[in-house]
């Protein structure tokens, strides 16, 4: 018989919803206000990490804004934030990605706990607009964790939260910074997207990530 994890634990954006793109024109517009140019391929880097590392790699991309004081930066960081709530105000379960709702409700069928480990300080707000938030048993946002991801305690905290070993939890993540963190922590790290060769299983997107497939190479794992 399959055994099951005492807990799934996601990322949001990428994995539940796609709100990369709300991210990167936030990000763009406030670069373009301080006179600094970003592309889509300079925001690969800022996914899965928190808000203040991002705006960190965009302040280094011009030596002149070297000088910024720490509340300056959290004025920047803030408007940044503003520009995405304004975007994201849309969003609605139709943003759900693919297979997403139908695996949360298999998880649950199988009583197993499923929490959220987000970058994000909107994740709520988020899973709210997607009618998702029943699904979820707790959620571990950017403003209870002191490091962010590639740091693993996202998802030690919410292991920690139900008294869960972190080897007994899977972990889903899109981006290489939450890969890392996973697998720090010592969980199943699960990769939505080819490109997450760390990953213990991996999917090329949501609509092919299926309960029984997780679980079967959760189990190759364990018994290896």
């Amino acid at each position: 018989m399959a055994k099951h994890p005492s807990a799934f634990i996601f990322d949001l954006d990428g994995v539940i919803t796609d709100t990369a793109e709300f991210h990167y024109l936030a990000w763009k517009q406030l670069a373009d206000g301080l006179g600094v140019t970003i592309d889509r391929e300079f925001n690969e880097q800022l996914k899965g990490i928190s808000r203040m590392d991002s705006l960190e790699k965009i302040v280094a991309l011009d030596p002149a804004l070297g000088g910024l004081s720490a509340d300056e930066k959290e004025r920047l960081a803030t408007e940044k934030n503003e520009h995405y709530i304004k975007l994201i105000a849309e969003v609605t379960p139709a943003h759900i990605l693919p297979g997403m709702e139908s695996l949360l409700k298999d998880i649950q069928a199988h009583g197993i706990k499923i929490a959220l480990g987000s970058a994000s300080k909107n994740a709520k707000m988020v899973l709210e607009q997607l009618e998702l938030t029943d699904y979820f048993d707790y959620i571990v946002d950017a403003a209870q964790v002191s490091k962010g991801k590639p740091d693993p305690e996202t998802f030690t905290t919410a292991a920690d939260y139900f008294g869960f070993a972190y080897a007994d939890c899977i972990g889903v993540e899109d981006a290489e910074a939450g890969v890392e963190a996973l697998k720090r922590a010592g969980m199943f790290a699960v990769g939505v997207g080819l490109s997450l060769s760390e990953a213990d299983y991996i999917v090329a997107d949501t609509g092919t990530l299926h309960f029984d497939s997780v679980i079967t190479h959760y189990n190759e794992r364990s018994d290896s």
